[in-house]
This record gives C-alpha cells, sequence and structure tokens, in this order.
C-alpha cells in the first residue's frame, strides 16, 4: 500500500509537471502571438490566418462537412441572395 508520504510525493510530482508544462504553454502561446504580429507587419491579416490555421486542423470530411452546413444556414438565413447563385435561384423561384 502507498504511504501517506510517497502519494504526496507522486502528487508534488505531477502537480509540479504540470505547472511546468503551463509555463512552457504560457511561452509557446506567447511565441505564436509574436508570429501573428510579425504578419500583420507584413500585411497580412492576423485574423484570417487563424481561420485558416483552425481549418487545416479538420480532415477534408470535416471541413466539407462544416461548409455544407455554413452554407445551409446563410441561405436559411437569405445570406446568399447577393451572390450570382443566389440570384439566379431568387429568378428561378418567381
Amino acid at each position: 500500500m502507498i504511504g501517506h508520504n510517497d502519494s504526496g510525493a507522486a502528487l508534488r510530482s505531477y502537480i509540479e509537471r504540470i505547472e511546468r508544462l503551463a509555463a512552457e504553454k504560457d511561452r509557446i502561446a506567447e511565441d505564436i502571438r509574436e508570429v501573428y504580429t510579425e504578419a500583420k507587419g507584413a500585411g497580412f491579416d492576423p485574423k484570417i490566418m487563424r481561420v485558416i490555421v483552425r481549418e487545416r486542423k479538420l480532415d477534408e470530411q470535416a471541413r466539407r462537412e462544416r461548409d455544407e452546413l455554413i452554407e445551409t444556414y446563410k441561405a436559411a438565413l437569405g445570406m446568399l441572395s447577393d451572390t450570382p447563385l443566389g440570384e439566379a435561384a431568387i429568378r428561378g423561384a418567381k
């Protein structure tokens, strides 16, 4: 059976590892912010870059399903009516 001191030492070890990883995560997050700032200075839009980074994390099927759902929602809200395809659909419905 694990004694009180053993479990305390194990818990301390886990907590210290988590704290080190959290500090590393903070440093990496700051490095990422610096890259976005650098890119902005070069004329790129960091907000759009963040969207692209998120999209690249998705596999092709998940991205396709998400895009189809977005288009469905936009159509339901009438947000596609000002596109050539939306205009053609409106003309066809009349």
